[in-house]
């Protein structure tokens, strides 16, 4: 299999025989598994951006608006990625869009979770302004 990983697309395009059901029933099971968990994260998002909208400090909006615009970042590359992958038409991309799409929600999405969790705490930023040689801000 010419991929990065056995995904189900790429294998059915090496069977002999017609997959047209297979892909259909494919494309049902990745609508159930991808659109309504990511319609539950984004209507949790919108009611935690409300939230944080009441929030009287200027200051305190800023920060907890700050931490949300990292998750949802990692969160939409995740699930937009997945989504191209999944619920696309199966002829729109060649086999390399199709393997940088994979690699990027596969790999890259669990890779950006520890940068944005550490890089939001203080004492790991100051760590690394000075592995920079830098002046702390």
């Amino acid at each position: 299999v010419a991929h990065f990983f056995c995904d189900i697309r790429p294998v059915m395009k090496l069977s002999c025989i017609d997959t047209t059901a297979n892909e259909i029933l494919t494309l049902i099971i990745s609508v159930l598994v991808i659109l309504i968990p990511m319609s539950l994260v984004f209507i949790s998002y919108i009611l935690i951006i409300s939230t944080i909208l009441k929030i009287a400090s200027a200051e305190g909006r800023k920060k907890a608006f700050a931490t949300c615009a990292s998750h949802i970042t990692v969160v939409v590359i995740h699930y937009g990625c997945a989504s191209i992958a999944y619920l696309k038409p199966k002829s729109e991309n060649t086999r390399d869009e199709d393997q940088l799409i994979s690699v990027t929600y596969t790999v890259i999405t669990p890779l950006l979770n520890p940068v944005v969790y550490t890089l939001r705490n203080k004492e790991v930023k100051d760590a690394l302004y000075r592995a920079m040689g830098k002046k702390l801000p």
